[in-house]
């Protein structure tokens, strides 16, 4: 019988699970501390802002229930819908736009190809770079570098800023934001393609296959379970964006780029405490629900 295997047979042939060792009260011990702090920075504020939405506090003084009352104005609410309008778009464009170029970089830094490593470490760079940081630099090439550049080549459209356009202010927003987030996708998609068997592919061009049908028929149905990960931890990710939004156009022009988060925030540091909270309660149930999706697509699958 193999020491490797983590069952027994009993007398009649038949597979038996290993009992299993019982858990070291130490164990416990260790995880007291982090679920204490858990719970008190966390799940206990959450419990009390979600039984404040449901009255009519400004955060401070008296307060009173209201029940639904704040969960049935913000289904009303233009401001709110637009805010979610906003969010849910941004986050889709974006994240399609991220898994594309991170994938076709990632097909391209594991190739044949010299200084691969120097390029990965470039590549990488934006991520370990504050957002708000990003977002105030950038925020200067849309405002003055570009509208010069413009002037000068004769180029009327790009004469203005992109970020005073409340029709064209979102695409600056989804460009600094996938500038920063395609390293991280990129480092998921390189584990995923470095893991992929060489003999595959030797096998392919045995066959005639082109680099394209390689693509296709054998890189993208590996790399699957990569590209799931990738899709919905950048979706959660880019709901709560906000530092990026608030460096490039704050909210603007007019509310036209404000997301959830701003939103939620604004009405926080404006005296709406409750039905603001209302709104991140809303808020939550929604990435609740994205989770639950994100586990369903990837149970079973062995990526990571």
């Amino acid at each position: 019988m193999s020491i490797l295997t983590n069952k027994t047979t009993s007398g009649r042939g038949l597979p038996r699970q290993r009992a299993k060792r019982p858990v070291e009260p130490i164990f416990y011990l260790f995880l007291l501390p982090s679920l204490l702090l858990f719970t008190l920075a966390i799940t206990v504020p959450a419990i009390i802002g979600i039984f404040f939405s449901f009255t009519d506090s400004i955060g401070i003084g008296d307060w009173k229930f209201v029940g639904l009352t704040n969960y049935v104005a913000i289904f009303g609410d233009p401001a709110i819908l637009q805010s979610y309008l906003f969010t849910f778009g941004f986050s889709l464009v974006t994240v399609i736009a991220v898994n594309v170029v991170a994938f076709l970089l990632a097909v391209g830094l594991t190739s044949r190809i010299r200084m691969k490593s120097a390029l990965r470490t470039v590549f990488v760079i934006p991520m370990v770079v504050s957002g708000i940081i990003i977002a105030y630099v950038f925020n200067f090439l849309f405002s003055n570098s570009l509208p010069a550049a413009g002037a000068a080549a004769g180029i009327p459209w790009l004469e203005s800023s992109l970020l005073a356009n409340p029709d064209l202010a979102w695409i600056a927003i989804v460009l600094v934001t996938a500038w920063q987030a395609v390293p991280g996708a990129l480092l998921i998609y390189i584990a995923g393609l470095v893991a992929v068997p060489g003999d595959v592919y030797e096998a392919a061009d045995i066959d005639g296959a082109s680099k394209f049908q390689q693509l296709v028929k054998i890189t993208l149905p590996l790399v699957a379970g990569y590209v799931v990960i990738n899709i919905i931890l950048g979706f959660k990710g880019f709901l709560n964006a906000y530092d990026i939004i608030v460096g490039l156009t704050n909210g603007g022009p007019g509310t036209s780029t404000r997301s959830i988060a701003m939103t939620v925030i604004a009405g926080f540091n404006g005296g709406d405490y409750a039905y603001q909270m209302a709104n991140a309660t809303i808020f939550f149930v929604v990435a609740i629900l994205i989770s639950l999706v994100q586990l369903s697509l990837t149970r079973g699958r062995n990526a990571l």
